[in-house]
């Protein structure tokens, strides 16, 4: 589906591939973004779109001179891994619920962390830099040593898949943890506070920024990109660790090359070039599709999810959505829905059917299958995956 141009009568242009109108709440965030002056071109919002804090989920937001801490979010390089291993669905039979229940116990979920450091962790080269992060997080390296390696929770999930092949994936979702949290915070803080002191006036404070060039914009800069290689890395290690569990069980422990490795964030910004500008480019819920770039758009814990390459759609800055995108809130899906249609809308899915996992139900997500015809001139799909085991964080 090509893009549409939304009427908004912003100075930017917002363009949407969604197929649905923007709720009243959408809309404005949605202007409030267009229209800040240091905009760059337009905003390009995904078939995935929804509400979010400050900018909407699932938008692309290029930028000249300035970023916003907010827009960029709290989840800071939260995105995806997944291999596509040498095993057959054949393999897996009778052994799921043992191997869900070895992901249970070795890779901690929700607020948990590690109870010891793995070497790998130990080893990893960034942890020289944590002494010039902000000083707000100078007493979290121990904590985030520890929860590297960790899943943490809400829509972060770690799932065995098979695809149409009948090849073995493992896919994993999850962030930078609670270091990545407090950074974004002590950040966000410091850029409402500055947009106070210069009487700044602005549609949301949450659209606070720092302009390039301040000593404000180098430090959260600074930190961005090592929150985001701590987001990259810890999946890194919660993939290893997930590949041992399922290698135990279908090839005696023996260690088997994966076919291929993609992992991408998706709530990040990067310095990139978009027509022939350096632009910051935030993608808040997006997954960044250039030409041969390899990405991941998960849908619900009961629907398919899809391994992609990128086609360097120009006016989606070279991007495409991250999931299926909530069609409801937690709270809404809590009160809509019950324990047995959780069972039936998971059936066939090694996975907790329980109180504590109703707000990640199917049905609280938009049709994986609609947002995927919505992007067809931003990627190309690779593998059509289906989901057979999924441990939510």
């Amino acid at each position: 589906m090509p893009y549409e141009k939304l009427e908004l009568s912003t100075p930017a242009p917002v363009l949407s591939w969604a197929n649905h109108e923007l709720g009243k709440e959408e809309a404005k965030m949605a202007k409030n973004v267009a229209s800040l002056p240091f905009v760059f071109k337009h905003v390009a919002l995904m078939p995935d779109v929804h509400l979010g804090k400050g900018a909407l989920v699932g938008s692309v937001v290029a930028t000249k001179e300035a970023v916003i801490p907010a827009a960029v979010g709290v989840d800071i390089g939260c995105g995806m891994a997944a291999i596509k291993t040498q095993f057959t669905a054949e393999q897996l039979e009778g052994k799921l619920k043992k191997i869900r229940l070895d992901i249970e116990a070795e890779i901690p979920v929700g607020f948990n962390a590690n109870k010891d450091i793995e070497k790998t962790v130990a080893n990893w080269q960034r942890w020289v830099d944590f002494k010039d992060l902000h000083g707000g997080v100078q007493d979290l390296q121990n904590k985030a040593m520890k929860q590297m390696g960790s899943l943490g929770g809400g829509n972060h999930f770690i799932e065995v898949c098979v695809d149409t092949e009948n090849a073995v994936w493992l896919m994993l979702h999850s962030g930078s943890r609670n270091i990545g949290n407090v950074l974004a915070q002590c950040h966000i803080s410091t850029a409402k506070e500055l947009a106070k002191l210069a009487e700044l006036t602005l549609p949301d404070l949450d659209l606070a920024y720092f302009v390039a060039g301040t000593p404000e914009f180098d430090a959260y800069w600074r930190d961005l990109q090592w929150a985001q290689n701590y987001a990259r890395y810890n999946r890194d290690v919660m993939m290893a660790r997930f590949k041992r569990i399922v290698e135990k069980y279908l090839s005696g422990g023996k260690s088997k090359k994966p076919l291929l490795e993609v992992n991408c964030h998706h709530n990040y910004a990067e310095k990139e070039v978009h027509f022939g500008e350096d632009v910051y480019v935030t993608r808040k819920g997006a997954v960044r599709a250039q030409q041969e770039d390899y990405g991941i758009i998960p849908g619900s814990m009961g629907a398919k999810s899809f391994i992609v390459k990128g086609k360097g759609n120009h006016d989606s800055y070279c991007s495409c959505s991250h999931g299926a995108g909530r069609l409801m809130s937690r709270t809404k899906a809590k009160k809509q829905f019950t324990i047995d249609d959780l069972i039936q809308q998971t059936q066939g899915v090694e996975c907790r059917k329980d109180d504590a996992v109703l707000d990640e139900i199917p049905g609280a997500y938009k049709p994986i299958e609609q947002v995927m015809a919505n992007q067809a001139d931003l990627v190309e799909i690779v593998a059509t995956l289906k989901q057979v085991l999924c441990v939510k964080g």
